[in-house]
């Protein structure tokens, strides 16, 4: 690569010499550095008052915007239309504040919920057990797939998923005994591209949804980084479609100190207006209709060249970034959205066309998950990998063409190993002969 200005030279330096770590703390300095002050203050005084790692409330920040924009807003560009929802997973180990920062970030739509409920439970008291009334809510915690349709069904702009601990969902999700686990992974890949949802049942209430739009935050322990990736969850694309955050930031200063009211305020009033908006769009009157929201020149011309260059660094990627880099040319779309919404809930103008600006600072955002999920990777290849785990690499492997010793190098193990095990799974993928069947 010809390298020309003095920027692209110290692009390069720090490329070759800091560890992922290192540079995703850079990216995450850099986007915080960008962020409207009411985001930016908030994630400061978490940090400094609470010991709030920066990263994980960033995350967390961004779920609540994203699941409070819902429907009602739709980005187009580049000939595509997309919503911006977004699937969020903190890792990290016991008593590393992944939390605090989830709950503080969705204090104020939790508040939305406990009124919504207590507004519920007033119109069911003398309806009788056949009540009529749908339960308005944001977040959703503990519910099997049918309750989550249901609820998704009753609130059509969006559900948040808010799972405090993951393992338990993920773990279901690679049990192919479980009836939940893989209805949860098929709602969670669909609802990452909005597709329709149409749940037909002999005893119950039918209902279609024609566009569906679920949003996930939750928290899993780092030794548990291999269950992500097993049974099905790697082949099936779930984990391309997430934004993985991992341990960043530590504050060892305690401080009898708060975060202050102010700062706490302005984030709940930039958060709720932004729910205000949608729910006049969401209201009646118009019919379910979405905002559409379009780019400048300059806007998609950035969005156009970073997407490009997404498909020429898929080209040569390892394989297991290869469809991850394919997901983030959508999630770009979903990113800019989010973005340009909580930049204008400052001032209401969500119907001003996305400059540039953001499109860049969005560019940011994703990097730096990009970088999070290498250092996942890298994680991963550290540990030993169990029987399910390596067949999933080895399976994704010949998906993308990969060569033997690039699967091994992945593994950290002996190519003969990888030669034996693609042997015995193209032989299983085999249709039956007849003397077999």
């Amino acid at each position: 690569m010809e390298l020309n200005k003095i920027d692209d030279i110290k692009s390069e330096i720090e490329e070759h010499s800091n560890s992922l770590e290192e540079k995703a703390r850079g990216q995450l300095n850099e986007i915080i550095e960008k962020l409207p002050d009411f985001k930016k203050d908030l994630i400061e005084e978490a940090f400094q008052y609470k010991r709030i790692p920066k990263e994980y409330l960033l995350s967390s920040i961004l779920f609540a915007f994203s699941n409070a924009a819902g429907l009602a807003f739709e980005f187009n560009a580049l000939g595509y239309s997309n919503y911006g929802n977004l699937y969020f997973a903190l890792i990290g180990s016991r008593g590393d504040m992944k939390s605090p920062a989830m709950e503080l970030a969705t204090a104020p739509l939790n508040k939305i919920d406990t009124e919504k409920y207590n507004e519920y439970k007033e119109d069911v008291k003398d309806a009788g057990p056949e009540n009529p009334y749908a339960r308005k809510q944001i977040l959703i915690q503990d519910a099997t797939i049918e309750a989550a349709n249901r609820a998704h069904y009753q609130n059509p702009y969006s559900i948040g998923i808010y799972v405090d601990e993951l393992y338990h969902l993920i773990e279901k999700m690679g049990n192919p005994s479980s009836k939940d686990g893989p209805a949860w992974r098929t709602f969670l890949l669909q609802g990452n591209t909005n597709k329709h949802i149409d749940i037909i049942r002999k005893t119950t209430e039918s209902f279609r949804l024609s566009k569906s739009y679920p949003v996930l935050l939750g928290s899993i322990q780092t030794e548990f980084i291999p269950k992500i990736f097993s049974g099905g969850n790697l082949e099936s694309g779930l984990v391309d479609r997430m934004f993985f955050t991992t341990k960043l930031t530590e504050n060892d200063t305690l401080l009898r100190n708060n975060i202050s009211s102010d700062c706490l305020q302005n984030y709940s009033d930039n958060l709720l207006k932004l729910m205000r908006f949608r729910n006049g769009i969401e209201g009646p009157n118009y019919d379910g209709e979405s905002l559409n929201i379009h780019c400048t020149k300059e806007a998609e011309d950035a969005l156009f060249n970073y997407c490009q260059n997404l498909i020429n660094i898929q080209k040569k990627a390892p394989f297991m970034e290869k469809e991850y880099i394919s997901k983030l040319q959508i999630n770009i779309h979903k990113v800019v959205l989010l973005l340009h919404l909580i930049k204008k809930s400052e001032t209401d103008n969500y119907r001003k066309k996305v400059d540039a600006q953001t499109v860049e600072e969005a560019i940011l955002i994703c990097d730096f998950y990009f970088t999070n999920y290498k250092i996942i990777i890298s994680q991963l290849n550290g540990k030993k990998q169990d029987k399910v785990s390596t067949e999933s690499i080895i399976k994704v492997g010949m998906k993308n063409n990969a060569t033997q010793v690039a699967i091994a190098n992945v593994l950290g193990v002996d190519k003969a190993i990888i030669c034996r095990q693609m042997k015995k799974i193209k032989l299983a993928m085999q249709p039956a002969t007849r003397n077999q069947a």
